[in-house]
């Protein structure tokens, strides 16, 4: 009767196993993957790029066939459900439009709805298994806290083949490897394994994988190599082959969603009468010129049609394209790794690291181009992919989309560092100077150093942007380096590197010496960005006359032209262009005047503190750029007026309040107040260009210094004024702006 008995009891226990929701929802897996009781024999794993151990594109294995989920519907409670089927304690986010690549075969689940309190995903609701109306381009991911519940054993989530990936991908040279700049833009290919570095091998090897590698190296193309030199070289090395049987179609961003096939451990022969794979890349003229390529490749391809703006690095920033003469965002709907990689090789880069929505390179200001972006991965231009034309009602600028590009490896960090800073962001800057075997550390004079200079070191050392460059840094013990070794360095802000920049080079000059006036940097993954309202301006420009004994204040602020010296004070006016200015932080951190509280200046006239001595020029132009009249706020208070209706305001001029600009907020100074004007008392009838420029000498750091300025057409009659065509000096194409520069005024008689 005992075995009897036994084997009854055991049939009992699985029939009620099947019944009971309790036992079907059971967190706790077993360490066969097949036999989980808690998700009814399904299989979970993560997949995609970039996969970590913890994101990637949710698969399920159902009834023997992997497949995925749909976005549609997809929330963080489903990713919380998801995440604990996988092993993970909880989610932190989850993804949508196929972030890390589409996945293969079924999609599994459709408009999944799940509360998150769900002990299994079949618990959720949804369109049924199997039952969707959705493609792969609509794959949902997630991304679970880095933190296993107890017992979970790996093997539920991805099978032992899938745990060999290829994060990374070099370039070997061949020969002359010691002597060949960086970077490096020929050689075999290697890719890190778990056990190392291996190379692969080049049977059925195509034009497409070598795409593909170019790519992921940073470059935007790739060209023939000589095959039988590197075949010869092969046969007098030894080889390690870790991969074989690469299978690309040249769209993909990263070398892990190709086909691939790995040798196994127990492999005697490998790549038998093959040789390793050889690739060779052509970069970009950006990167042309440290490698030693022919300057042909630089030749000018016409104005380009997309760029990207406020991004930290190079390669990086919010996607904009020119579009009827003017610039304007792109819709993050649909965004996608191969739309971003079109984009990164448009514009000399590799292919796409990241594909970034909602805004996360700040939003743009202006009209949104393009939304739902298709890209195949093919395209030469994003302008050659579907896409949808878009209304103001479709998108808002929250939404956004942004790229992060692969760049290829030049080492210009290795020739800088900082010293003595609190921590790896700030600190007394050092360059290296010499050749191999006799180079040495030093100093930067601090002469003429200022925010453009610290911008560039920044960026050179990987650190994003200069909160500050500074002049003086006695605070900061430089250790054993106290030589001055570079001086006069002046920089446009564009620069890659420090080397770049206009320098004195050998001989080195400086105004104040000692190491307690060199140069040194804070630096900041974020900054802000400021952006006039140039409709505004326009809308709201005037004349008027304004007598002399309402103009003591503005006087003893220096707001009005040299004439007003020797005017007969208090009688006569002064004439007076009025207009009123909002100006938008659109960045990602605060703007903040550089000065601290302790030497902000009390005005008596108007009654608050001035922060910055100057914050903005306003200024009229001959149309050969000669000025004629100039305005200015001496000194700004800044506070937030108004902001987004999810955005709080912080700064308030009042009571010695705190004085900036939030994100998402801006600042407005009416055209009734004082010095909100240019005194054009001595200006003659004319044709003229009205131009605005916030934060002229740089001052404070600005994730985008080229959208800082304003212009407008102007005519002015000596009774009355138009003020037409403003915008922002990038918004419009450079033809655009030539034209502008070139015939200003020309419809003057027309009242805009």
């Amino acid at each position: 009767m005992g075995p009897v008995s036994v084997w009854q009891w055991s049939l009992w226990g699985l029939l009620l196993c099947l019944l009971c929701s309790s036992c079907l929802g059971s967190p706790t897996p077993s360490t066969a993957p097949e036999k989980r009781a808690g998700s009814q024999g399904l299989r979970f794993r993560l997949a995609g790029f970039p996969r970590k151990p913890s994101e990637g594109r949710v698969e399920i294995q159902r009834a023997g066939e992997w497949g995925t989920i749909c976005d549609d519907d997809f929330t963080l409670q489903a990713a919380h459900v998801l995440c604990r089927e996988l092993g993970f304690t909880e989610a932190t986010g989850w993804t949508h439009s196929a972030k890390y690549g589409p996945g293969t075969g079924r999609i599994w689940l459709d408009n999944l709805s799940c509360s998150g309190t769900e002990r299994s995903v079949t618990e959720c609701a949804s369109r049924g298994w199997g039952n969707s109306d959705c493609t792969h381009d609509e794959d949902a991911g997630v991304i679970c806290k880095d933190e296993r519940l107890p017992g979970f054993s790996d093997s539920n989530v991805i099978e032992v083949e899938h745990h060999l990936q290829v994060e990374e991908v070099r370039l070997r040279p061949a020969v002359g490897r010691g002597r060949r700049p960086l970077p490096v833009t020929e050689g075999l290919v290697e890719v890190r394994l778990p056990d190392g570095w291996s190379q692969v091998c080049d049977k059925g090897w195509s034009a497409h994988n070598s795409h593909v590698i170019c790519g992921m190296l940073g470059f935007p193309s790739e060209k023939r190599v000589n095959v039988a030199f590197y075949r010869l070289l092969a046969q007098r090395q030894q080889h390690s082959f870790g991969l074989h049987g690469v299978a690309c179609v040249g769209t993909e961003a990263h070398l892990s969603l190709c086909s691939l096939e790995f040798y196994r451990a127990n492999d005697t022969t490998r790549c038998p009468g093959g040789a390793p794979a050889v690739v060779s890349c052509v970069p970009s003229p950006l990167y042309a010129a440290s490698s030693g390529q022919k300057k042909q490749q630089s030749k000018p391809q016409g104005e380009a049609r997309v760029r990207l703006k406020g991004g930290a690095h190079p390669g990086e920033g919010r996607v904009e394209v020119l579009k009827a003469g003017t610039w304007g965002t792109v819709c993050d709907r649909k965004w996608d790794l191969q739309a971003a990689s079109v984009v990164c090789r448009e514009l000399g880069f590799g292919s796409a690291r990241e594909a970034l929505s909602g805004a996360r390179m700040g939003q743009g200001m202006g009209a949104i181009h393009l939304s739902e972006v298709r890209c195949s991965g093919q395209e030469l231009s994003l302008w050659k992919c579907p896409h949808k034309n878009i209304t103001a009602e479709d998108c808002s600028h929250s939404q956004d989309a942004g790229v992060r590009c692969n760049l290829p490896y030049t080492g210009v960090e290795t020739k800088i560092r900082l010293s003595g800073g609190r921590s790896r962001h700030e600190g007394r800057v050092e360059v290296q100077i010499g050749g191999p075997g006799s180079f040495r550390w030093g100093l930067i004079c601090g002469d003429d150093w200022g925010t453009l200079e610290a911008m560039v070191a920044c960026r050179q050392l990987g650190l994003g942007y200069a909160n500050h460059g500074l002049q003086e840094t006695w605070y900061w013990d430089s250790g054993n380096v106290t030589d001055v070794v570079m001086s006069g360095v002046r920089c446009t802000g564009a620069e890659l590197s420090l080397d770049q920049c206009a320098h004195h080079g050998t001989h080195v000059t400086c105004k104040r010496t000692g190491s307690r006036f060199t140069a040194g940097v804070i630096c900041s993954e974020t900054a802000s960005d400021l952006l006039l309202h140039s409709a505004l301006v326009q809308e709201t420009a005037y004349i008027e006359d304004r007598p002399l004994h309402m103009l003591y204040c503005a006087a003893e602020e220096n707001c009005l032209a040299s004439s007003a010296r020797s005017a007969n004070w208090p009688y006569g006016h002064r004439r007076l262009l009025r207009f009123s200015s909002q100006i938008h932080n659109l960045g990602r951190a605060d703007f903040r005047p550089k000065a601290g509280r302790h030497s902000w200046v009390w005005h008596e006239c108007h009654g608050h503190y001035h922060s910055m001595d100057i914050f903005t020029h306003y200024d009229i132009l001959t149309p050969n750029g000669t000025k004629v009249a100039e305005g200015h706020k001496a000194s700004f208070c800044l506070e937030d007026t108004e902001c987004q209706e999810d955005v709080s305001k912080r700064y308030e001029c009042a009571n010695f309040g705190e004085q900036g600009i939030t994100v998402g907020c801006w600042d407005l100074y009416r055209h009734d107040i004082d010095c909100q004007w240019i005194d054009i008392t001595d200006v003659k009838p004319g044709n003229y260009i009205l131009q605005v420029v916030i934060n002229p000498n740089f001052e404070v750091a600005e994730s985008d210094f080229t959208n800082n300025a304003m212009k407008c057409n102007c005519k002015y009659d000596g009774h009355r004024i138009w003020v037409h065509n403003c915008h922002i000096g990038d918004a419009f194409s450079e033809e655009a702006n030539r034209r502008f520069e070139r015939y200003p005024g020309q419809t003057s008689n027309q009242i805009i």
